[in-house]
């Protein structure tokens, strides 16, 4: 990219979400999570996504320390609001494993949805990260605090903060679709976050995000597009990971009859579970993770592999897919 990236027009089609590099799931050495930033950047993301809640502030440091090697005007960078890091009085040394990350617990996530503490928690961002400018803000999970409260005050806080030119493009992000359609029809919001609620296996949002944004002209990045990796290989495991629990006998028998059409059409199930959701008109981004750079770079291959039309037009007639989306 040659050019700042016009966020009113155009937006990268394939993002990073750097959670990983906040030791999700597993410790990730620096060398190793420069290795991985590297490779995203090397197959054309342009696009990264990260929180303080990645790592207690682990993810924003070192992809700070990344993307201030590279050129400011070409990349898309957002972070997040809502939780401020504040000192753990209670650290005895362990682990932040309980929220899945592997870092020390020395510190601890306080909600704030009040207009200081959006206004801290994004300057607190900036000093992570290193960078001035971050491109879109979201508030993270409002559900899961009070999401009266964030539409009372966290959101207001968050438009004031796109007036004043502090944040160019705002949003929320969450994995409830009750909460993401109020929000859109509850504030004047740029993009949403969709969290695995648009995804090739499962499309609850279809219901009432996506005619939401339709109406106020919101758009959507859809992230956790694998679903918890059952979308991750074209071999799928029964005894795979489902969110917080076993997967259900439902949604397996869904997922097996998904991979059989993506089977019969010669596309790798994980190509079809990154270009999904971009079907869909109010999608303008889908964010992947990984903790490995082959990950990254086949991810990218996936997101440019040409899909034939029919394997839309062959889901739908299946009612895997709405029929809307084949036709689109």
């Amino acid at each position: 990219m040659s050019s700042s990236p016009d966020l009113r027009t155009g937006f990268p089609r394939l993002g990073y979400g750097a959670a990983n590099v906040g030791n999700l799931f597993r410790e990730l050495t620096d060398d190793e999570s420069w290795a991985v930033l590297d490779a995203a950047w090397e197959s054309g993301i342009r696009y990264f996504d990260t929180a303080p809640h990645y790592g207690l502030g682990l993810s924003e440091r070192r992809l700070g320390a990344f993307l201030q090697t590279k050129p400011r005007d070409e990349y898309v960078l957002s972070t997040k609001v809502g939780r401020l890091l504040r000192p753990n009085p209670d650290h005895d040394g362990g682990l932040d494993t309980a929220n899945d990350f592997h870092v020390p617990a020395d510190l601890r996530r306080v909600w704030d949805f009040s207009e200081a503490g959006v206004r801290t928690s994004l300057e607190e961002s900036r000093e992570r990260l290193g960078i001035e400018r971050i491109d879109l803000v979201y508030l993270h999970d409002p559900e899961r605090h009070d999401l009266e409260l964030a539409l009372a005050e966290a959101l207001p806080a968050l438009e004031q903060l796109r007036e004043e030119g502090e944040a160019p493009m705002i949003g929320i992000g969450s994995m409830v679709s009750d909460a993401l359609a109020a929000a859109v029809r509850g504030a004047d919001l740029d993009l949403i976050m969709v969290a695995g609620r648009y995804t090739l296996l499962e499309q609850p949002a279809a219901a009432d995000v996506l005619p939401a944004c339709r109406e106020t002209g919101t758009g959507i990045v859809a992230a956790s597009v694998f679903n918890s990796g059952l979308l991750a290989s074209s071999a799928p495991r029964r005894d795979g990971r489902y969110e917080y629990g076993q997967l259900p006998d439902a949604l397996w028998e869904r997922l097996v009859r998904i991979a059989a059409v993506c089977d019969d059409h010669d596309v790798p199930l994980p190509a079809a579970a990154i270009q999904f959701p971009l079907q869909a008109p109010e999608v303008r981004s889908v964010v992947v993770g990984g903790s490995r750079p082959a990950q990254l770079q086949q991810n990218a291959d996936y997101a440019a592999l040409e899909i034939p039309e029919a394997l839309w037009q062959n889901l739908a007639a299946e009612g895997l897919i709405q029929a809307s989306v084949a036709t689109i």
